[in-house]
């Protein structure tokens, strides 16, 4: 995960006032939003005197703490079918990806799970998700090309309580959240889990790529719209990412990150712990 992305503002500073314009335009870089950059920069003029760099860096610390949450809720099994996540996201965010590697996680903590290959509009998303179940030892299930995907969610979901499967983990296409229609799509794959279960899908988590900046938001604003997020899984976090974007998710939308995902290994994907977080950004 990029780390210290402060660090070399806050040298600058250090001993000295700081540049107002210039910590301004540090927080907009660092992806935190026009909004929680503006309540970050009143924090510290309500300090009052001179504000310096070890100042501001303590004050950006509180003010992050407040915003995200302390823990996010466990993932724990239920005793009336499958907890089921929906995976959603645009195209090229590491979205099959990640529902693999969330996968592999739930394996290591002992859950038998099923990978739902509901990415029925590209073939190579299909394949690429079975290709991920091979080399983890997880179950996928998939269907044809171009085939229903909510059709295919809702036979899985049945799949999985008849085997007491415990997690059930559905890769939905990738689409812009520009497209009425498509999303319109993603809502029936919500519509249809719910016939099964009234509560399913129990996570609605969007992937989203850190080093995309406030367009991030941008996306997870209109998801949250169509299908009412509960999570987000924030990915490439080794590169230019700098991870700002979770605090203005969670700031704006009050969605939490759930995961972070920080390489192309299966191991490179956690869950989010705040602490660990924020010393990385700052």
């Amino acid at each position: 995960m990029a780390t210290g992305f402060f660090r070399n503002f806050i040298s600058r500073f250090t001993g000295g006032p700081v540049d107002w314009e210039e910590l301004e335009e540090t927080l907009i870089r660092a992806d935190f939003g026009i909004s929680m950059t503006s309540i970050i920069i009143e924090a510290l003029k309500k300090r009052g005197g001179e504000v310096n760099g070890e100042t501001a860096l303590q004050v950006l610390r509180e003010e992050i703490l407040k915003i995200l949450p302390a823990q996010n809720p466990p993932l724990t099994p239920l005793t009336s079918g499958p907890l089921t996540i929906l995976v959603a996201g645009v195209n090229g965010t590491g979205k099959t990806t990640s529902c693999a590697k969330l996968a592999n996680w739930l394996k290591s903590q002992n859950h038998a799970c099923l990978l739902v290959a509901a990415d029925t509009f590209r073939a190579a998303a299909i394949e690429q998700l079975c290709a991920w179940g091979t080399r983890l030892g997880i179950e996928v299930m998939r269907s044809q090309y171009q085939g229903d995907a909510a059709a295919l969610c809702h036979d899985a979901w049945s799949s999985a309580r008849r085997r007491n499967i415990k997690f059930l983990l559905c890769d939905t296409a990738g689409r812009l959240h520009t497209k009425s229609n498509l999303m319109q799509e993603l809502a029936k794959v919500v519509r249809t889990l719910g016939k099964q279960d009234a509560t399913a899908p129990h996570e609605k988590w969007i992937v989203l790529d850190a080093t995309t900046g406030s367009n991030a938001l941008i996306q997870a604003r209109e998801f949250h719209k169509a299908i009412e997020l509960t999570g987000v899984i924030l990915t490439k976090l080794d590169g230019s990412g700098k991870g700002g974007i979770a605090v203005a998710i969670q700031h704006e939308l009050g969605i939490p990150t759930r995961f972070i995902g920080s390489g192309e290994k299966e191991t490179d994907f956690a869950p989010f712990e705040r602490e660990k977080f924020v010393d990385s950004l700052l």
